[in-house]
């Protein structure tokens, strides 16, 4: 399943949180980008909050934990994940986390476990055009497809 970028307030979008949350239980690869990944995380037990500067622009910084690189990645948010909220449910998150090195703010995760395949980011993962540092994600989605 992929869930897409999009604007607004993900907490909003109740009835589709929700439907991310059953989706998440199936068992199959869940990718997330900006909003999607947002309203994963929702649908997760995290929380979302409003930023007081936003993330815009293609030159922001993400310092990926567990791949030991910082990429720089295209950005157009408002919004991000309050990371204790997530990682309070999910303590398995905290080894595959991303941030941005300006502000801390979480940029993307990895959950794997015995009923959830997901990988989310907040920035934008596109390979073409703008930065193409952040290709690593659609790779490691597509290893999680192949895993089944």
């Amino acid at each position: 399943f992929f869930f897409s970028n999009g604007p607004g307030d993900p907490a909003a979008v109740k009835n589709g949180i929700e439907n991310i949350k059953k989706l998440t239980e199936l068992g199959k690869p869940v990718f997330g980008i900006c909003l999607g990944h947002q309203m994963l995380a929702n649908a997760l037990g995290g929380k979302t909050f409003k930023m007081k500067f936003g993330h815009h622009g293609g030159n922001q910084p993400v310092k990926a934990a567990y791949r030991k690189q910082v990429i720089i990645t295209a950005q157009n948010h408002g919004f991000a994940i309050d990371e204790q909220a997530l990682t309070a449910k999910h303590p398995d998150v905290k080894g595959s986390y991303e941030m941005n090195p300006n502000d801390n703010s979480y940029e993307g995760f990895k959950l794997i476990n015995s009923k959830q395949k997901v990988l989310s980011v907040q920035y934008h993962p596109e390979a073409s055009p703008g930065p193409h540092d952040a290709r690593v994600v659609f790779k490691e989605f597509k290893e999680m497809l192949r895993a089944g």
